[in-house]
């Protein structure tokens, strides 16, 4: 079994930039609840099968979704890696200790 490096920043980005839009929030926030078949998020979020694909789309790419098929439909679950990677990221930057303003001296 290998281990997981963290994650670089380029891999990071289109994660965090996929995150940031309201309707996709959204859709994650929908989504932590369980697998949802796109119809039922249709409805749920009271959008167009093309605008929702569209945000579907983007999370994927991103690797923060995952589809399965299951006759003519698809469901849509979290990938909880990549959000455990985000989650990572920002309780390193909240637990870094900040260095107080005009404690370092620069050259």
């Amino acid at each position: 079994m290998s281990l997981r490096t963290a994650p670089t920043d380029q891999e990071l980005l289109p994660r965090l930039k996929a995150v940031a839009d309201e309707r996709r929030l959204r859709i994650l926030r929908t989504l932590a609840g369980g697998e949802r078949c796109v119809c039922d998020l249709q409805d749920e979020l009271e959008a167009g099968q093309s605008l929702l694909s569209f945000h579907l789309r983007t999370l994927k790419d991103a690797g923060l979704v995952t589809d399965r098929r299951d006759g003519r439909w698809v469901y849509y679950r979290l990938e909880r890696g990549a959000l455990a990677e985000i989650e990572a990221l920002l309780r390193e930057m909240r637990s870094t200790e900040e260095t107080p303003p005009g404690s370092r001296m620069c050259e």
